[in-house]
């Protein structure tokens, strides 16, 4: 989190996940302290919404809000979190140069898209999101659809995916107000396929089930979730761009999307 970003105001937003809460104090987020150790989750969700900053400083605010109202969960995720990354999960995704393998799967709509039918519109970011409950990859979404604008002017294409049944992921895309299609990948099959899924564990399925009835969303008990990663695409199908962190806290950020998207072309 970079020093002056006022009111960055612990913003917090949706749900579970730690983060450093460290946040640099400055006169003006000083005075706003009381105001944010009052704030309810949602609260903190929304504030993080609006914020009018980078996304990963806006993602770092739902962390903070998860530590200061969950400590035992966020704690969890950050041994969730040394666990991948011991295990290197994700590295083995890939990688830039690399052809993106193809998919066909439903839109929310229930129609059949492909990666080809994507490309031969324009160059793709392809992304990968945990659900519509997790507050993180609602931001994500968020700050991609701010964005898709810009990213239509550069001839870019835009497809979701997550491991959810079809009617929670249309309620996520009305949500965030997206113009671009929301994929159903059943039971992780395309993330499996690129190395990106990973079992949750025990701990954190004991602490999400308490909130989350992920076998209903998913359709399956197996407590898999993908990697929230995103790949830029040329319409040659070859990767130009990645970020894959198995730290779901952190995520691509949009000016980084846009260089990448620019450079696709």
């Amino acid at each position: 989190m970079h020093g002056v970003h006022r009111n960055h105001a612990r913003k917090t937003s949706p749900w579970p996940g730690g983060f450093d809460d460290r946040l640099v104090e400055t006169d003006e987020s000083a005075d706003m302290a009381a105001d944010d150790q009052a704030m309810t989750f949602e609260e903190s969700v929304q504030a993080a919404i609006e914020l009018d900053a980078p996304l990963n400083e806006r993602l770092a605010v739902i962390a903070a809000a998860v530590r200061r109202l969950n400590a035992e969960f966020a704690d969890a995720v950050d041994r969730l979190v040394d666990r991948l990354e011991k295990q290197e999960a994700g590295a083995m995704a890939p990688a830039r140069g690399d052809a993106m393998p193809g998919f066909m799967l439903p839109d929310d709509e229930g129609k059949l898209v492909g990666l080809a039918d994507i490309l031969a519109k324009g160059p793709a970011v392809i992304t990968f999101q945990r659900g519509h409950w997790c507050p993180y990859c609602r931001l994500n979404a968020i700050g991609i659809v701010e964005a898709q604008q810009e990213i239509a002017s550069l001839g870019g294409q835009v497809a979701v995916i997550m491991p959810e049944r079809r009617k929670f992921a249309k309620a996520m895309k009305a949500a965030v107000g997206a113009e671009f299609p929301f994929l159903t990948d059943m039971d992780n099959g395309y993330a499996l396929s690129l190395n990106l899924a990973i079992w949750i564990g025990a701990e954190m399925e004991r602490l999400m089930g308490v909130a989350y009835d992920l076998p209903n969303y998913q359709g399956n008990a197996s407590w898999f979730l993908p990697i929230p990663a995103t790949f830029i695409v040329g319409t040659d199908g070859v990767i130009s761009d990645r970020f894959v962190d198995p730290d779901y806290r952190r995520r691509m950020d949009i000016d980084d999307l846009i260089a990448a998207l620019k450079r696709a072309r």
